[in-house]
Protein backbone atom coordinates (compact mmCIF):
# COMPACT_ATOMS: atom_id res chain seq x y z
CA UNK A 1 0.00 0.00 0.00
CA UNK A 2 1.48 3.06 -0.93
CA UNK A 3 1.20 6.08 1.91
CA UNK A 4 -0.83 8.84 1.08
CA UNK A 5 0.27 12.04 1.79
CA UNK A 6 -2.21 14.15 -1.02
CA UNK A 7 -5.63 15.16 -0.47
CA UNK A 8 -7.37 14.60 -4.39
CA UNK A 9 -10.82 12.75 -4.38
CA UNK A 10 -10.44 9.08 -3.86
CA UNK A 11 -12.92 6.93 -6.17
CA UNK A 12 -12.77 3.71 -4.99
CA UNK A 13 -13.26 0.52 -7.26
CA UNK A 14 -15.56 -2.80 -7.01
CA UNK A 15 -14.02 -5.99 -5.52
CA UNK A 16 -11.83 -7.57 -8.44
CA UNK A 17 -12.14 -4.88 -11.07
CA UNK A 18 -8.39 -3.73 -10.05
CA UNK A 19 -6.66 -6.31 -11.84
CA UNK A 20 -6.41 -4.09 -14.92
CA UNK A 21 -4.79 -1.33 -13.29
CA UNK A 22 -2.64 -3.78 -11.54
CA UNK A 23 -1.44 -4.40 -15.03
CA UNK A 24 -0.26 -0.72 -15.89
CA UNK A 25 -3.36 -0.17 -18.12
CA UNK A 26 -4.52 3.58 -17.67
CA UNK A 27 -8.20 3.21 -18.63
CA UNK A 28 -11.00 3.00 -15.02
CA UNK A 29 -14.47 2.11 -16.45
CA UNK A 30 -17.09 3.45 -15.13
CA UNK A 31 -18.80 0.19 -14.66
CA UNK A 32 -15.61 -1.11 -12.46
CA UNK A 33 -15.90 1.81 -9.80
CA UNK A 34 -17.78 0.88 -6.41
CA UNK A 35 -18.46 4.73 -4.97
CA UNK A 36 -17.47 8.29 -6.12
CA UNK A 37 -17.04 11.27 -3.62
CA UNK A 38 -19.98 13.90 -4.21
CA UNK A 39 -19.78 16.38 -6.66
CA UNK A 40 -17.46 15.48 -8.45
CA UNK A 41 -16.87 17.15 -11.45
CA UNK A 42 -15.46 16.48 -14.90
CA UNK A 43 -11.58 17.18 -15.11
CA UNK A 44 -10.99 16.76 -11.73
CA UNK A 45 -7.57 15.25 -10.76
CA UNK A 46 -8.53 11.54 -8.54
CA UNK A 47 -6.67 9.07 -6.95
CA UNK A 48 -8.33 5.47 -7.53
CA UNK A 49 -8.38 2.61 -4.49
CA UNK A 50 -8.95 -0.90 -4.80
CA UNK A 51 -11.61 -2.20 -2.19
CA UNK A 52 -9.49 -2.38 0.64
CA UNK A 53 -8.20 1.33 0.63
CA UNK A 54 -4.96 0.70 -1.62
CA UNK A 55 -4.34 3.47 -3.86
CA UNK A 56 -3.24 2.14 -6.90
CA UNK A 57 -3.16 5.51 -9.46
CA UNK A 58 -3.73 9.36 -10.15
CA UNK A 59 -5.83 10.31 -12.91
CA UNK A 60 -8.17 12.55 -14.61
CA UNK A 61 -11.96 11.90 -13.90
CA UNK A 62 -14.63 12.02 -16.66
CA UNK A 63 -18.63 11.85 -16.54
CA UNK A 64 -18.13 9.04 -19.64
CA UNK A 65 -17.86 5.57 -20.26
CA UNK A 66 -14.11 5.75 -19.59
CA UNK A 67 -14.48 7.17 -16.25
CA UNK A 68 -10.82 7.70 -15.55
CA UNK A 69 -7.37 7.79 -17.21
CA UNK A 70 -4.51 7.13 -15.29
CA UNK A 71 -1.45 9.61 -15.48
CA UNK A 72 0.89 8.06 -12.57
CA UNK A 73 0.62 4.74 -10.90
CA UNK A 74 2.68 6.61 -7.95
CA UNK A 75 0.85 8.23 -5.59
CA UNK A 76 2.40 12.32 -6.29
CA UNK A 77 0.82 15.69 -7.18
CA UNK A 78 0.18 16.79 -10.77
CA UNK A 79 2.00 19.93 -10.48
CA UNK A 80 4.18 22.14 -12.71
CA UNK A 81 7.17 19.40 -12.00
CA UNK A 82 4.99 16.45 -13.33
CA UNK A 83 4.70 18.34 -16.74
CA UNK A 84 7.95 19.21 -17.22
CA UNK A 85 9.25 15.50 -16.18
CA UNK A 86 6.73 13.99 -18.51
CA UNK A 87 7.10 16.31 -21.69
CA UNK A 88 11.19 16.39 -21.11
CA UNK A 89 11.27 11.96 -21.12
CA UNK A 90 8.90 12.85 -24.81
CA UNK A 91 11.59 15.03 -25.87
CA UNK A 92 14.39 12.28 -24.64
CA UNK A 93 12.35 9.84 -26.92
CA UNK A 94 12.38 12.24 -30.53
CA UNK A 95 15.93 12.73 -29.70
CA UNK A 96 16.88 8.85 -30.22
CA UNK A 97 14.45 9.12 -33.23
CA UNK A 98 16.49 11.32 -34.73
CA UNK A 99 13.40 13.88 -35.08
CA UNK A 100 14.39 17.29 -33.30
CA UNK A 101 17.20 18.65 -35.34
CA UNK A 102 16.56 16.54 -38.83
CA UNK A 103 17.62 18.42 -41.53
CA UNK A 104 15.52 16.52 -44.04
CA UNK A 105 11.93 16.40 -41.69
CA UNK A 106 11.04 18.77 -38.88
CA UNK A 107 7.20 17.22 -38.64
CA UNK A 108 6.53 14.75 -35.94
CA UNK A 109 4.56 13.79 -32.66
CA UNK A 110 6.41 15.09 -29.35
CA UNK A 111 3.31 13.65 -27.01
CA UNK A 112 1.31 10.17 -28.37
CA UNK A 113 -1.43 10.31 -25.01
CA UNK A 114 -1.45 7.10 -23.44
CA UNK A 115 2.08 6.17 -25.47
CA UNK A 116 3.64 8.54 -23.32
CA UNK A 117 2.11 8.54 -20.16
CA UNK A 118 -0.37 11.33 -20.82
CA UNK A 119 -3.78 9.95 -22.15
CA UNK A 120 -5.64 12.64 -23.77
CA UNK A 121 -2.90 14.75 -24.59
CA UNK A 122 -1.58 14.91 -28.30
CA UNK A 123 1.09 17.42 -29.11
CA UNK A 124 2.40 17.45 -32.87
CA UNK A 125 5.52 19.54 -34.29
CA UNK A 126 5.20 21.53 -37.22
CA UNK A 127 8.98 22.94 -38.00
CA UNK A 128 8.77 25.49 -35.05
CA UNK A 129 4.81 25.46 -34.45
CA UNK A 130 3.69 23.07 -31.99
CA UNK A 131 -0.06 22.31 -31.60
CA UNK A 132 -1.85 20.85 -28.80
CA UNK A 133 -4.71 18.44 -28.77
CA UNK A 134 -6.52 17.99 -25.27
CA UNK A 135 -9.34 15.32 -25.96
CA UNK A 136 -10.49 15.23 -22.17
CA UNK A 137 -11.68 18.14 -20.11
CA UNK A 138 -8.76 17.05 -17.63
CA UNK A 139 -6.25 17.95 -20.18
CA UNK A 140 -8.06 21.17 -21.42
CA UNK A 141 -7.76 22.09 -17.81
CA UNK A 142 -4.55 21.51 -17.59
CA UNK A 143 -3.61 24.04 -20.35
CA UNK A 144 -1.86 26.25 -18.79
CA UNK A 145 0.50 24.12 -16.99
CA UNK A 146 1.05 22.23 -20.29
CA UNK A 147 2.20 25.30 -22.03
CA UNK A 148 4.82 26.47 -19.79
CA UNK A 149 6.38 23.00 -19.77
CA UNK A 150 6.15 22.64 -23.47
CA UNK A 151 8.23 26.08 -23.59
CA UNK A 152 10.36 24.73 -20.70
CA UNK A 153 11.62 21.45 -22.64
CA UNK A 154 11.45 22.77 -26.34
CA UNK A 155 13.05 26.16 -25.70
CA UNK A 156 14.76 27.37 -28.97
CA UNK A 157 12.93 24.62 -30.91
CA UNK A 158 9.12 26.19 -30.86
CA UNK A 159 7.64 29.77 -30.89
CA UNK A 160 4.15 29.13 -31.78
CA UNK A 161 1.79 26.96 -29.62
CA UNK A 162 -1.49 26.32 -30.86
CA UNK A 163 -4.26 25.12 -28.90
CA UNK A 164 -6.52 22.66 -31.19
CA UNK A 165 -9.44 20.92 -29.02
CA UNK A 166 -12.76 22.77 -29.57
CA UNK A 167 -13.41 19.72 -31.79
CA UNK A 168 -11.93 16.82 -29.72
CA UNK A 169 -14.28 18.35 -26.66
CA UNK A 170 -17.04 19.04 -28.48
CA UNK A 171 -18.98 16.13 -27.03
CA UNK A 172 -17.77 16.49 -23.50
CA UNK A 173 -16.80 20.10 -22.86
CA UNK A 174 -18.45 22.31 -25.59
CA UNK A 175 -17.94 25.16 -23.83
CA UNK A 176 -13.89 24.70 -22.60
CA UNK A 177 -12.01 25.98 -25.18
CA UNK A 178 -11.93 27.78 -28.11
CA UNK A 179 -9.01 26.97 -30.87
CA UNK A 180 -6.06 29.39 -30.85
CA UNK A 181 -2.79 30.40 -30.32
CA UNK A 182 -1.55 31.17 -27.22
CA UNK A 183 1.94 31.98 -27.90
CA UNK A 184 3.22 33.70 -31.20
CA UNK A 185 1.40 32.83 -34.73
CA UNK A 186 2.10 31.31 -37.86
CA UNK A 187 0.53 33.14 -40.73
CA UNK A 188 2.05 30.48 -43.41
CA UNK A 189 3.66 27.08 -42.50
CA UNK A 190 5.58 24.62 -44.59
CA UNK A 191 7.36 22.02 -43.40
CA UNK A 192 10.02 19.38 -44.49
CA UNK A 193 9.16 15.17 -44.37
CA UNK A 194 11.98 13.24 -45.64
CA UNK A 195 12.75 16.15 -47.88
CA UNK A 196 8.97 16.88 -49.01
CA UNK A 197 7.64 20.08 -48.44
CA UNK A 198 3.95 20.36 -47.14
CA UNK A 199 2.04 23.62 -46.77
CA UNK A 200 0.27 22.89 -43.38
CA UNK A 201 -3.29 24.32 -42.51
CA UNK A 202 -3.10 24.02 -38.24
CA UNK A 203 -6.32 26.09 -38.23
CA UNK A 204 -8.57 25.05 -40.58
CA UNK A 205 -6.63 21.62 -41.40
CA UNK A 206 -7.67 18.10 -40.49
CA UNK A 207 -6.87 16.76 -37.10
CA UNK A 208 -3.71 18.84 -35.60
CA UNK A 209 -2.81 19.98 -39.80
CA UNK A 210 -1.28 16.96 -41.07
CA UNK A 211 -1.12 13.10 -40.89
CA UNK A 212 2.37 12.72 -39.26
CA UNK A 213 1.57 8.91 -38.68
CA UNK A 214 1.76 8.32 -42.84
CA UNK A 215 5.19 9.45 -42.40
CA UNK A 216 6.87 6.31 -43.18
CA UNK A 217 4.06 4.77 -45.59
CA UNK A 218 4.95 7.62 -47.96
CA UNK A 219 8.29 7.02 -48.20
CA UNK A 220 7.73 3.45 -48.98
CA UNK A 221 5.02 4.66 -51.53
CA UNK A 222 7.99 6.74 -52.87
CA UNK A 223 10.04 3.35 -53.16
CA UNK A 224 7.95 2.25 -55.29
CA UNK A 225 6.26 4.32 -57.72
CA UNK A 226 8.46 4.29 -60.18
CA UNK A 227 7.19 4.52 -63.68
CA UNK A 228 3.48 3.50 -62.30
CA UNK A 229 0.10 5.39 -62.39
CA UNK A 230 -1.16 6.14 -59.30
CA UNK A 231 -4.53 6.85 -57.74
CA UNK A 232 -4.76 8.16 -54.06
CA UNK A 233 -7.85 8.44 -52.60
CA UNK A 234 -8.86 10.07 -49.50
CA UNK A 235 -5.72 12.53 -50.79
CA UNK A 236 -6.52 15.27 -48.01
CA UNK A 237 -3.18 17.75 -48.89
CA UNK A 238 -1.09 15.21 -51.12
CA UNK A 239 1.25 13.50 -48.94
CA UNK A 240 0.98 10.19 -50.41
CA UNK A 241 0.44 11.89 -54.19
CA UNK A 242 3.19 14.30 -53.85
CA UNK A 243 5.28 11.27 -52.36
CA UNK A 244 4.39 9.23 -55.59
CA UNK A 245 5.21 11.64 -57.99
CA UNK A 246 8.72 12.44 -56.53
CA UNK A 247 8.99 8.63 -56.68
CA UNK A 248 9.08 8.87 -60.32
CA UNK A 249 5.20 7.72 -60.84
CA UNK A 250 4.48 8.61 -64.53
CA UNK A 251 0.83 10.41 -63.27
CA UNK A 252 -0.85 10.59 -60.16
CA UNK A 253 -4.46 11.14 -59.61
CA UNK A 254 -5.82 12.54 -56.29
CA UNK A 255 -9.43 12.08 -54.97
CA UNK A 256 -11.09 13.95 -52.18
CA UNK A 257 -14.72 15.07 -51.61
CA UNK A 258 -13.24 18.31 -49.93
CA UNK A 259 -12.41 21.65 -52.40
CA UNK A 260 -10.09 22.67 -49.55
CA UNK A 261 -8.69 19.49 -49.48
CA UNK A 262 -7.91 19.82 -53.45
CA UNK A 263 -6.79 23.08 -52.82
CA UNK A 264 -3.79 22.45 -50.44
CA UNK A 265 -2.98 18.98 -52.44
CA UNK A 266 -2.65 21.28 -55.34
CA UNK A 267 -0.75 23.44 -53.71
CA UNK A 268 2.12 20.62 -52.31
CA UNK A 269 2.01 19.62 -55.74
CA UNK A 270 3.41 22.73 -57.14
CA UNK A 271 5.44 23.36 -54.29
CA UNK A 272 7.47 20.21 -54.81
CA UNK A 273 7.97 20.98 -58.54
CA UNK A 274 5.03 19.11 -60.39
CA UNK A 275 2.71 20.57 -62.79
CA UNK A 276 -0.70 19.57 -63.86
CA UNK A 277 1.13 17.40 -66.33
CA UNK A 278 2.17 14.69 -64.10
CA UNK A 279 -1.05 15.22 -61.42
CA UNK A 280 -4.97 16.10 -62.03
CA UNK A 281 -6.91 16.14 -58.86
CA UNK A 282 -11.24 15.88 -58.78
CA UNK A 283 -13.35 16.55 -55.84
CA UNK A 284 -15.48 13.72 -55.78
CA UNK A 285 -16.68 11.46 -53.30
CA UNK A 286 -13.51 8.81 -53.10
CA UNK A 287 -16.24 5.45 -52.60
CA UNK A 288 -18.03 7.19 -55.85
CA UNK A 289 -14.88 7.58 -58.04
CA UNK A 290 -13.72 3.72 -57.05
CA UNK A 291 -17.05 2.49 -57.93
CA UNK A 292 -17.34 4.57 -61.56
CA UNK A 293 -13.53 4.11 -62.43
CA UNK A 294 -12.71 1.69 -65.28
CA UNK A 295 -11.08 -1.52 -64.84
CA UNK A 296 -6.89 -1.35 -65.51
CA UNK A 297 -6.52 2.11 -65.18
CA UNK A 298 -4.29 2.08 -62.14
CA UNK A 299 -0.78 0.61 -61.25
CA UNK A 300 -0.90 1.60 -57.57
CA UNK A 301 -4.18 2.66 -55.66
CA UNK A 302 -3.91 4.18 -51.91
CA UNK A 303 -6.83 3.79 -49.56
CA UNK A 304 -6.46 6.10 -46.79
CA UNK A 305 -10.13 6.53 -45.40
CA UNK A 306 -11.06 8.21 -41.82
CA UNK A 307 -12.01 6.08 -39.29
CA UNK A 308 -14.97 4.26 -40.53
CA UNK A 309 -15.08 2.62 -36.52
CA UNK A 310 -14.92 5.31 -33.98
CA UNK A 311 -16.27 2.85 -31.27
CA UNK A 312 -16.87 -0.45 -30.98
CA UNK A 313 -20.89 0.14 -31.42
CA UNK A 314 -19.82 1.43 -34.92
CA UNK A 315 -17.45 -1.43 -35.46
CA UNK A 316 -19.42 -3.91 -37.93
CA UNK A 317 -20.81 -0.77 -40.40
CA UNK A 318 -17.21 0.09 -40.33
CA UNK A 319 -15.78 -3.37 -41.55
CA UNK A 320 -18.55 -3.35 -44.61
CA UNK A 321 -17.43 0.11 -45.56
CA UNK A 322 -13.50 -1.11 -45.52
CA UNK A 323 -15.36 -4.75 -47.38
CA UNK A 324 -16.70 -2.25 -49.93
CA UNK A 325 -13.46 -0.03 -50.40
CA UNK A 326 -11.37 -2.52 -50.64
CA UNK A 327 -13.70 -4.61 -53.20
CA UNK A 328 -13.75 -1.66 -55.83
CA UNK A 329 -9.70 -1.44 -55.57
CA UNK A 330 -9.04 -5.10 -55.81
CA UNK A 331 -11.74 -5.92 -58.68
CA UNK A 332 -10.35 -3.09 -60.96
CA UNK A 333 -6.79 -2.70 -60.48
CA UNK A 334 -4.48 -3.49 -63.30
CA UNK A 335 -2.59 -6.83 -62.61
CA UNK A 336 -0.02 -6.86 -60.57
CA UNK A 337 -0.91 -3.73 -59.26
CA UNK A 338 -0.15 -2.69 -55.88
CA UNK A 339 -2.82 -1.28 -53.53
CA UNK A 340 -1.81 0.49 -50.14
CA UNK A 341 -4.57 0.09 -47.84
CA UNK A 342 -5.57 1.55 -44.55
CA UNK A 343 -7.38 1.70 -41.43
CA UNK A 344 -7.04 4.19 -38.62
CA UNK A 345 -10.02 2.53 -37.09
CA UNK A 346 -8.69 1.80 -32.99
CA UNK A 347 -11.71 -0.36 -32.96
CA UNK A 348 -10.72 -2.66 -35.94
CA UNK A 349 -7.21 -4.99 -35.10
CA UNK A 350 -5.21 -5.81 -37.87
CA UNK A 351 -6.70 -9.21 -37.93
CA UNK A 352 -10.12 -7.89 -38.45
CA UNK A 353 -8.78 -5.69 -41.05
CA UNK A 354 -7.03 -8.35 -43.15
CA UNK A 355 -9.73 -10.62 -42.49
CA UNK A 356 -11.99 -7.77 -43.84
CA UNK A 357 -9.36 -7.59 -47.08
CA UNK A 358 -9.57 -10.80 -47.50
CA UNK A 359 -13.15 -11.38 -47.90
CA UNK A 360 -13.12 -8.29 -50.68
CA UNK A 361 -10.44 -10.55 -52.75
CA UNK A 362 -12.80 -13.50 -52.43
CA UNK A 363 -15.38 -11.19 -54.22
CA UNK A 364 -13.49 -9.54 -56.87
CA UNK A 365 -12.10 -13.08 -57.76
CA UNK A 366 -9.09 -12.08 -57.50
CA UNK A 367 -5.30 -13.59 -56.45
CA UNK A 368 -3.76 -11.23 -53.49
CA UNK A 369 -0.57 -11.80 -51.43
CA UNK A 370 0.71 -9.02 -48.55
CA UNK A 371 3.91 -7.57 -49.08
CA UNK A 372 4.03 -5.52 -46.42
CA UNK A 373 2.14 -5.17 -42.99
CA UNK A 374 2.02 -1.58 -41.93
CA UNK A 375 1.45 1.08 -38.70
CA UNK A 376 2.37 4.32 -37.22
CA UNK A 377 5.99 5.11 -36.60
CA UNK A 378 7.79 5.03 -33.68
CA UNK A 379 6.88 8.69 -32.53
CA UNK A 380 3.38 7.56 -31.77
CA UNK A 381 4.28 4.43 -29.24
CA UNK A 382 2.01 1.91 -27.97
CA UNK A 383 2.05 1.68 -24.39
CA UNK A 384 2.25 -2.43 -24.19
CA UNK A 385 -0.28 -1.95 -21.64
CA UNK A 386 -2.57 -0.31 -23.80
CA UNK A 387 -2.86 -1.72 -27.06
CA UNK A 388 -5.80 0.02 -28.26
CA UNK A 389 -2.77 2.62 -28.45
CA UNK A 390 -1.90 1.14 -31.64
CA UNK A 391 -4.60 2.33 -34.02
CA UNK A 392 -3.05 2.69 -37.61
CA UNK A 393 -3.02 -0.22 -39.51
CA UNK A 394 -2.19 -1.01 -43.28
CA UNK A 395 -1.22 -3.36 -45.96
CA UNK A 396 0.58 -3.10 -48.81
CA UNK A 397 -1.19 -6.03 -51.56
CA UNK A 398 -0.52 -7.34 -54.55
CA UNK A 399 -3.08 -8.36 -57.10
CA UNK A 400 -2.62 -10.93 -59.67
Amino acid sequence: MQKNEISYPIITLLKGKDEAIKRFHPWIFSGAIKQLPKNLESGSIVQIADIQGNILGIGFYEKDTIAVKILSFDVRLIDNSFWIEKLASAVELRKQLNLIGNKHTNAYRLVHSEGDGLPGLIVDIYDKTAVIQTQTTGMALQIDAIKLALQNVMKKNIDCIYWKSAKALASVSPDLTNDGYLIGIQEELIILENKMKFKIDVVKGQKTGFFIDQRENRLLLKTLSSGKKVLNTFSYSGGFSVAALLGGARQVISVDSSQNAIDLCNQNVILNGFDDSKHSSITIDAKRFLEEMPENEFDIIVLDPPAFAKNHHSRHKGLLGYKFLNYQAISKIASGGLLFTFSCSQAVDLASFQSVVMAAAIDAKRKVRVLNRLSQPADHPVNIFHPEGSYLKGLVIEVL
